[in-house]
């Protein structure tokens, strides 16, 4: 249980597991499986290689596992879920890119290799498992050898069902991370092989230094962009074809995307279901008062989005307007009934205790089981009564292959959680049990020799009865408004419909440029795969039938607009784009031509729509953020660089304007050049653009396609 409490605090690892798999260099109800559609039976395919769906989601029900596994939870949620399923399918990918570059060049990852980081114990994903010395923190190799011997006699033991359940839990766990080191290990080896490709030199590193470290303090004037009308430039058809046809390789496209329309109606609570809640939660608070025992049928009859907890927990976790409001209620005294405007919920609760209990507790166990509850029983008794009389408790546990060392434990762990009988009964006894001695806990179908050894940071706690009703809408309600938009849709069949009659219903017509099928949701709604589907089948201007979806209380049309394929945008889809550079180009062509022949700032200053500023601690190789410009000019310390003190510059094009600037100050900085370390700085700073490039490069050729949305 102690090695159970200790992965459940390991949060961070999902973190680890998927930060340390691969590079993460391609943006990007209940979990199941929907009926595959037309026959196909692949989510996606990499270099040829295609993913089933069934492989799929076997890889992403082993991550949801040791996800719940580490969290100490029993189910994900749908955003949850669809993190895994994102990271399941970048690690796919970026596994398969490595694997097939790895094997040209013979780059492989061996078992000696992944033992000897076992046994090495550094490695970051290593420290994250429960097989660690509880004395000194780090990894135990021999801690995960026991565990690894005892899991391979799971079929010969005698272990009850619980236990054998939780070291096939475990052993899934460990095989998940050796599988990934092993992964980890070979794009690290790949990685280094990039790193290592990427050399400098003495010239380029005192370069990097100087850009870094010299400074230039100065003066600006400049005349923005903005104050130049857009309506005064012209730009043709021809101009922005060819920018397009100059900037082309930035519009490739690698994945389709679509443009659409969608009208979202939330269903909201009517006044009359407002007073059906409060008065609901007015009788239930009249019943709470005289409600003396059974407190948690209770609470959950009533329907209460909080549970009740039956061990007293600090108030910072219970909803902030009941614990605003503890301190003023009485024991065994209901507040309420009272509506809360930030949940939008009517409440009610009663305070049954305010004790003071230690927040930190250290205690060490001995778990006992046997064949049978009574030959359990009877060796428990046996067990205890020896400790009772004197005998070592440390000695006594590894009799039973167990350490017997003390552990603390944090009220955080188990504060907020939902637990069982079993679990409260354990917690209470913990805050309850005197120090130095011995309780023989039953729990489930094993006993507990348990002994609290100390106690910390005593602290107020409250046992609450906490009736927290949300305001819904109800059926009457929802079929009102199912109505009136079902007709609604019905009448309007087009795009040009709806952009017409929507908002003379009542309705938002929403827009949504390059919608991805790899995103989950439609304008952030919930449940929304099935109009995802819709929208990658349709054609241009059809509008999809009326969608129920988000938490049931949402209702969605959407009408297809633009389709936009894999390969290199329509110019149209980027005309505006372009036209705004031409358009800032042209303004820039215009404000240098007025600033000939103009050498001092004086003079730019007098200059119609001119801005000034004074900035400080300028660099080559940071951008300038000019405040009066709204805007981030890397130019600016290039230019700074190059002029000399007193000395005005030429006038310099900007991102937001035209700009000259008088350097008064240079500071060179008191760091010292070292050629070695900047050269090792330089080329790992090189290594990450460059990798993602190659990688980048990789990805294209994979002719990479995902169609998860098909199935997920």
């Amino acid at each position: 249980m102690a090695t159970l409490q200790t992965i459940r605090s390991k949060g961070p690892l999902v973190v680890i597991v998927i930060g340390l798999a691969l590079f993460a260099f391609i943006a990007g109800d209940a979990w199941k499986v929907l009926q595959p559609h037309q026959g196909k039976q692949d989510v996606g395919e990499v270099n040829g290689e295609k993913l089933s769906t069934l492989d799929y989601q076997k890889m992403v029900d082993e991550l949801s596992e040791v996800i719940k596994l580490t969290n100490g939870l029993n189910s994900l949620s749908e955003e949850q879920l669809n993190n895994v399923k994102d990271q399941v399918w970048q690690n796919y990918v970026n596994n398969q890119l490595i694997a097939e570059q790895a094997e040209k060049l013979g780059l492989t990852v061996t078992d000696a290799e992944i033992q000897a980081i076992i046994d090495q114990g550094t490695h970051p994903l290593l420290m994250q498992t429960p097989f660690r010395n509880p004395q000194t923190g780090m990894f135990d190799k021999d801690m995960l050898q026991k565990f690894l011997v005892d899991y391979a006699n799971l079929g010969t033991s005698q272990m009850p069902a619980q236990y054998t359940e939780y070291y096939q839990k475990m052993g899934a766990f460990w095989m998940f991370i050796e599988k990934t080191l092993r992964q980890s290990t070979l794009a690290e080896k790949y990685q280094n092989l990039i790193t290592k490709s990427l050399i400098s030199n003495p010239v380029a590193a005192e370069d990097a230094f100087k850009a870094r470290t010299e400074q230039s303090d100065l003066l600006l004037a400049g005349i923005p962009y903005s104050s130049i009308n857009d309506s005064t430039v012209e730009v043709s058809d021809d101009e922005i074809k060819k920018l397009y046809n100059e900037k082309k390789e930035q519009f490739k496209q690698l994945a389709e995307t679509r443009d659409i329309h969608y009208i979202d109606v939330k269903v909201v609570p009517s006044d009359a279901d407002r007073a059906a809640v409060k008065q609901e939660v007015t009788e239930y608070s009249n019943q709470l008062d005289k409600t003396n025992s059974d407190y948690a049928t209770f609470i959950r009859s009533t329907g209460s989005s909080v549970a009740y907890s039956d061990v007293p927990v600090n108030k910072s976790v219970l909803p902030s307007d009941i614990a605003a409001r503890l301190d003023s209620t009485g024991l065994n005294e209901v507040y309420g009934p009272y509506y809360y405007q930030s949940d939008d919920s009517y409440n009610a609760f009663k305070v049954l205790a305010k004790v003071s209990v230690p927040d930190s507790i250290q205690f060490r166990q001995i778990q006992v089981y046997a064949d049978t509850e009574d030959k359990t029983k009877t060796l428990a008794d046996s067990i205890y009564n020896a400790l009772k009389g004197g005998a070592d408790f440390e000695k006594v546990a590894k009799i039973y292959g167990q350490t017997g060392e003390a552990t603390w434990v944090n009220a955080r762990s188990w504060e907020g959680a939902e637990m069982d009988a079993d679990n409260t009964k354990f917690i209470n006894t913990l805050i309850n049990q005197p120090k130095n001695e011995l309780a023989n806990l039953t729990v489930g179908q094993t006993h507990l020799i348990l002994q609290v050894m100390d106690k910390k940071s005593m602290q107020t706690k409250y046992k609450v009865a906490v009736i927290k009703c949300p305001v819904e809408f109800s059926k009457e309600t929802y079929n009102s408004a199912y109505n009136k938009f079902s007709q609604f849709v019905a009448q309007n069949t087009t795009l040009e419909d709806l952009q017409k009659n929507a908002e003379e219903n009542g309705y938002t017509l929403l827009p949504r440029k390059d919608l991805s099928s790899a995103e989950h949701y439609v304008g952030g709604v919930k449940s929304t795969g099935d109009v995802m589907r819709w929208i990658f089948s349709a054609k241009p201007n059809e509008v999809s039938p009326l969608y129920e979806c988000g938490e049931n209380d949402h209702m969605m049309v959407v009408a297809l607009d633009k389709v936009h394929k894999t390969g290199y945008r329509d110019i149209n889809s980027v005309a505006a784009t372009l036209k705004n550079e031409i358009i800032r180009d042209k303004k820039a062509e215009k404000i240098l031509a007025n600033m000939q022949g103009v050498n001092s700032l004086d003079k730019v200053k007098a200059m119609e729509g001119a801005v000034s500023d004074s900035i400080k601690h300028v660099t080559f190789s940071a951008s300038a953020y000019i405040s009066v410009a709204h805007a981030s000019e890397p130019v600016i310390g290039a230019a700074a660089s190059k002029t000399e003190v007193g000395k005005v510059s030429t006038p310099i094009k900007g991102n937001a304007g035209v700009y000259m600037i008088q350097v008064y100050a240079k500071d060179k900085g008191t760091e010292k050049f070292d050629a070695k370390q900047e050269e090792s700085s330089l080329a790992s700073m090189l290594s990450r653009p460059v990798a993602n490039q190659i990688f980048g490069d990789l990805y294209q050729k994979a002719n990479v396609t995902d169609q998860r949305y098909l199935f997920f």
